[in-house]
C-alpha cells in the first residue's frame, strides 16, 4: 500500500508541536493512531514504525513531544543522547546511588554536566506528564479533524511513550490503547477512565516495568475494561527497537507486531 508522509505542526494551547504524519494514498478515510516515541525523541525508528502502520491502512501521527517551545532548548537530540549514554555507563546497581552518580558527573566537562542535568531533571526527576498528555490529547484532536480520519482513534507508545500512551488512554479520548513496556499511570486509579480496550506488551527480563503489570491488570479488570497482556520470555526492555541490536528480539518483535495489528483490527 502506497503512503503519503509529511512533517506537520499542530497547536497545543499556546505552543506548537511538530509531528510526523503518514497515511495511505487514495480517497478513503482511515482510523487514526497517535504513535508515541521513546525517550530518545522522534527518531528514524519511530518514523519507520509510523510508515509501517500507515501501510497497514491507518492514518498515523507521531508527535515530537520535545519540539515545543517549552522543551526544545533542553531536550535536544544531542543532549538526550549524552544523558542516556551517561546513564547507561553507570552500573545497574549504582544507578540510584546519588553519590556515585555525582562523582561520575564530576569527571565530565561543565557543558556536558549542564546538558545531562537538565535532561535528567526534566525527563526523570520532574517529568511533566500532564503537559505531555495535553500535547497528545491535542494530537488526537488534530487527527479527528483531519479529512483522512474516520473518527476512530488508537494510540501506541514505546518505553517512555508506552507510559504516555496509557496516560493518554486515561483521558478517555482513544478507542484502543497499546503499551509497549511502559510504566503504569500514577495514580493507578486513573485507569478507570480508559474508554475501551488496552493491549500491554512486555519483556520478561524488564523486571522494573513488568513486575508492576499485575497492578495494571487488576485495576482494569475491576473497572470492567478489556485488557490483553503478553509478556515475552527472554525479552528485554525495548526489544521491539530493531536499531538496537544488543536488545532487539526478532521473534518477540514480530509476534508483538502481529498482536498490535490484530488488536487494532478488532477495536478500531
Amino acid at each position: 500500500m502506497e503512503i503519503e508522509e509529511s512533517i506537520i505542526r499542530y497547536s497545543s494551547e499556546n505552543e506548537h508541536i511538530e509531528g510526523y504524519l503518514a497515511y495511505p494514498k487514495g480517497g478513503n478515510r482511515y482510523s487514526g493512531i497517535v504513535l508515541i516515541h521513546e525517550i530518545f525523541g522522534l527518531d528514524n525508528h519511530i518514523k519507520d514504525v509510523t510508515e509501517r502502520l500507515a501501510g497497514e491502512g491507518y492514518a498515523v501521527l507521531a508527535p515530537d513531544l520535545f519540539s515545543s517551545e517549552r522543551f526544545s532548548r533542553i531536550l535536544t537530540k544531542e543532549a538526550i543522547g549524552k544523558a542516556m549514554n551517561f546513564m547507561m555507563s553507570i552500573p545497574v546497581d549504582k544507578q540510584r546511588d546519588e553519590i556515585y552518580r555525582n562523582e561520575a558527573m564530576a569527571k565530565l566537562s561543565e557543558s556536558d554536566r549542564k546538558a545531562i542535568s537538565e535532561v535528567y531533571n526534566t525527563l526523570f526527576v520532574n517529568r511533566p506528564k500532564d503537559v505531555f498528555t495535553r500535547y497528545l490529547s491535542d494530537a488526537v484532536d488534530f487527527l479527528i479533524k483531519h479529512n483522512k480520519v474516520n473518527g476512530r482513534i488508537g494510540s501506541v507508545g514505546f518505553c517512555f511513550g508506552g507510559g504516555m500512551s496509557i496516560s493518554l488512554g486515561c483521558t478517555g479520548k482513544v478507542d484502543a490503547t497499546a503499551i509497549f513496556y511502559g510504566e503504569n499511570p500514577e495514580p493507578i486509579s486513573m485507569l478507570r477512565n480508559v474508554k475501551n480496550a488496552v493491549l500491554g506488551i512486555y519483556g520478561m527480563e524488564d523486571t522494573r516495568i513488568t513486575s508492576k503489570v499485575h497492578e495494571l491488570v487488576k485495576e482494569l479488570v475491576d473497572a470492567k475494561k478489556s485488557v490483553t497482556i503478553k509478556v515475552y520470555n527472554g525479552a528485554y526492555h525495548a526489544f521491539f527497537n530493531d536499531t538496537r541490536p544488543q536488545i532487539y528480539n526478532d521473534a518477540a518483535a514480530k509476534d508483538a507486531w502481529r498482536m498490535l495489528l490484530s488488536f487494532y483490527k478488532e477495536n478500531l
